[in-house]
């Protein structure tokens, strides 16, 4: 079996824009289509290179940093699950609190009251490493370990 195809160098360089525009952006409203013509890709090109290069969809990664974020925000406790959603980027509540279920194993509204506090006095990039989202739906097996 051949291995799988590596991106080209120059695909490689367009990719990173791509995802510094993710973590930087991540709350305004991205689809791939304008991801891709901010590159001059097309987005099926940009969305088999971006999962070959980092190993999942650019609205996987997109919808990991908003999650990301939300944690951040849920933690300090001074926003509604609601206003967490539209602050992320999200125009979906439900959706939102979906992909938050699966990534984290908790609902945002848990896990708001669970972790109201939790990382104060840790400095923040401690607390960015200790809460960092699990990818790929991996919170349910991890729970059931």
């Amino acid at each position: 079996m051949s291995p799988a195809p590596t991106p080209h160098l120059s695909d490689l360089v367009r990719l990173r824009r791509v995802r510094d525009r993710i973590d930087r952006d991540y709350a305004e409203p991205l689809d791939v289509e304008a991801l891709a013509r901010g590159v001059n890709m097309s987005a099926g090109h940009l969305s088999r290179q971006f999962r070959l290069a980092y190993g999942e969809s650019p609205y996987s990664y997109l919808m990991t940093r908003r999650i990301e974020r939300a944690m951040a925000l849920l933690r300090r406790g001074d926003l509604s699950v609601t206003e967490v959603c539209f602050a992320v980027g999200s125009s979906s509540l439900g959706t939102f609190s979906t992909r938050f279920t699966e990534l984290v194993g908790v609902p945002p509204s848990v896990y708001r009251q669970e972790q109201a506090g939790a990382t104060e006095g840790m400095p923040p990039c401690v607390a960015k490493q200790v809460t960092r989202p699990i990818r790929n739906r991996e919170a349910a097996a991890r729970g059931r370990t």
